[in-house]
């Protein structure tokens, strides 16, 4: 009898390797962000200590007279990853509904695969595409329209060119679409089928049923994939070096040219000289970061006051 006793306190006391190593794996995460944020600013430091805080301020971007700033390239990143989101959003949910649907499963199933295939293509090949067929088609048939009929609206004005802050931001809610539609039809798909069943027993009608009932009980997972789109989109950097026309100013329009975070650090960083132009360049990448993490912060809380108020 006190044999089993011990025996068993044995057993209690032995460590669950499983709960080890998943504790171990979930803070090696954090760790390694840390760690990727301490080497930047370690980099960085030059371009810290001359500019100070000034650096998020400033436009000028001269690597001449060794002036830098990020502001451009941080509005340049929020503007385009903005109108992505706003494009891409409805037609993600949209596709997402329709793809939940009961009925004609061959269909359904040609356009999942379709959306999720667009995944698998490099962003490059998205450049190449956007250059060449995206960027001449919206500067026909939307950009000088819009900047025609509607040039009195401040940021639509102005003569339209092919690479511009809008055929980038087009990119990337094509980029993004993916993303955004399978994360939110999986949301879709986890909302009990009671409540369509039951609002549809009521009298309700479909776009009545999926507007009212089905939409606000999946709203906070669909934050979440919106997160997770404006994510890639904060992030993106070949397609949208090569549609964007990578100029260092804060245009007035959506229709001129723009320059993002990435971009500029993509395409200056392998000629970068001296001491204070290669640290401004890894600034920006602190500036990347800490963007991304100021919207997915504001982001996560958002969802969290969203679900409070659906329970």
């Amino acid at each position: 009898m006190i044999g089993a006793i011990r025996l068993r306190a044995g057993m209690r006391r032995r460590p669950d390797r499983f709960r080890l190593v998943t504790a171990a794996i979930s803070v090696a995460s954090p760790a390694v962000l840390v760690a990727i944020v301490v080497v930047l600013y370690q980099e960085a430091a030059p371009a810290v200590t001359s500019f100070g805080a000034r650096f998020l301020v400033t436009s000028s971007w001269n690597p001449v007279t060794v002036n830098f700033g990020a502001l451009p390239f941080i509005y340049g990143t929020v503007v385009t990853s903005a109108i992505a989101i706003a494009i891409a959003l409805p037609v993600g949910i949209a596709v997402a509904m329709v793809l939940t649907e009961p009925g004609a499963a061959g269909v359904r199933g040609a356009v999942g695969t379709g959306i999720e295939l667009l995944a698998a293509i490099p962003s490059v090949v998205y450049g190449i595409w956007a250059l060449y067929v995206l960027a001449p088609f919206l500067y026909v048939h939307v950009e000088a329209p819009l900047s025609a009929r509607l040039g009195f609206i401040g940021f639509l004005s102005g003569p339209p060119r092919q690479t511009s802050l809008f055929t980038a931001s087009v990119v990337l809610a094509v980029m993004i679409l993916p993303t955004l539609s399978a994360v939110s039809r999986d949301v879709v798909r986890a909302v009990p089928k009671g409540l369509r069943e039951s609002s549809i027993a009521l009298g309700a009608t479909w776009w009545e049923t999926n507007r009212k009932v089905i939409l606000p009980a999946a709203r906070a997972g669909i934050f979440g994939a919106t997160v997770l789109a404006l994510g890639r989109a904060l992030g993106e950097t070949i397609a949208v070096t090569m549609v964007i026309g990578n100029r260092p100013e804060i245009p007035a329009s959506i229709f001129s040219p723009g320059y993002t975070l990435a971009s500029v650090i993509a395409n200056e960083f392998t000629e970068a000289t001296g001491q204070i132009y290669p640290a401004a360049l890894v600034e920006l990448g602190l500036v990347l970061i800490l963007v991304t993490f100021t919207v997915n912060i504001a982001a996560l809380l958002l969802v969290r006051r969203t679900a409070a108020r659906s329970t």
